[in-house]
């Protein structure tokens, strides 16, 4: 991608935008949740310093041509809620890869259907980019509830798919073209 840095991107809802020094406790808020240090590069012990070290490679990401990593931020209580982002593995193919988290407290609330819907509205707006994938565990029926209300279609099942922690787990796979 020709972009280095990371845009915002605003929404009524919620608007995102780079991580910041001031994300530290969203990070430190789920360094001991059961399932996202093992999907992510989140620290699974985590002091202020490792969070501080997982917002630096966040931030690196669009320097490095990887992607954007974007913090979830409410509109109105400009609270950081989650982390939503897009990963180009295969960008030569007009494609990428989004994942997202929201933290323990602020689940349940839509947040992730509205930040993924506002995020893949912006990523297929870009010249280069057909084509959206995320990948959700069967058992993670939020996310995937949360994949569907942003348009998202499954296209089936990858067995064995991906190592989350100690093990292999099958994932479901779901896209979002370009109209």
């Amino acid at each position: 991608m020709e972009r280095t840095s990371t845009p915002t991107i605003a929404g009524r809802r919620l608007t995102l935008r780079e991580f910041a020094e001031r994300d530290v406790d969203l990070v430190l808020s789920v360094v001991d949740d059961p399932l996202i240090p093992h999907i992510t590069s989140i620290p699974a012990a985590g002091t202020a310093e490792d969070a501080r070290e997982y917002i630096q490679r966040q931030r690196g990401r669009a320097p490095s041509g990887e992607g954007f990593q974007f913090a979830i931020i409410e509109t109105g209580s400009h609270d950081a809620v989650g982390q939503i982002g897009l990963t180009f593995r295969d960008a030569h193919r007009e494609r990428a890869s989004v994942g997202y988290w929201i933290s323990p407290r602020h689940r349940r609330r839509g947040l992730a259907s509205t930040a993924l819907d506002l995020l893949s509205t912006w990523a297929l707006d870009l010249p280069t980019m057909r084509r959206l994938e995320l990948y959700v565990e069967p058992w993670n029926e939020g996310s995937w509830r949360a994949a569907e209300a942003a348009g998202f279609a499954r296209e089936g099942l990858l067995r064995s798919w991906e190592r989350v922690g100690p093990e292999r787990r099958d994932m479901y796979m779901y896209s979002l073209l370009r109209a």
